[in-house]
């Protein structure tokens, strides 16, 4: 059975919801920040569906004092609604990207949150 990409909701310590874009592969491609709700847990999912199919949305973004490479993918508000983990070079953040673009307006929805 092929595995699929899948959003990962999950609870903090804190008591706060998240969410992970977790690729085929089982590679995490991109995390979220914390909300208080699930409901604003799940509206930051479906942010992510619909920005990830535009481009200019993922912004590329340098890690000091690592200098590894990361992305995020922002709103249509501005707002960073998700992270991805941090990559060695240009070539690796790109294939991260296309990962993003490629499977966050089909994964499926996994509430591991409780």
């Amino acid at each position: 059975m092929a595995r699929e990409a899948k959003f990962e909701i999950k609870l903090r310590k804190n008591d706060h919801f998240m969410f992970n874009l977790i690729a085929p592969n089982n590679e995490v491609i991109l995390t979220s920040e914390g909300y208080t709700t699930k409901e604003n847990c799940k509206k930051g999912i479906e942010s992510v569906r619909k920005n990830s199919l535009v481009a200019t949305k993922f912004l590329k973004l340098i890690d000091y004092p690592t200098t590894k490479v990361y992305f995020v993918l922002k709103a249509g508000n501005g707002e960073i609604i998700g992270r991805s983990q941090l990559y060695e070079n240009e070539a690796t953040r790109k294939i991260g990207i296309a990962s993003v673009k490629k499977f966050a307006a089909t994964a499926a929805l996994v509430d591991k949150s409780k």
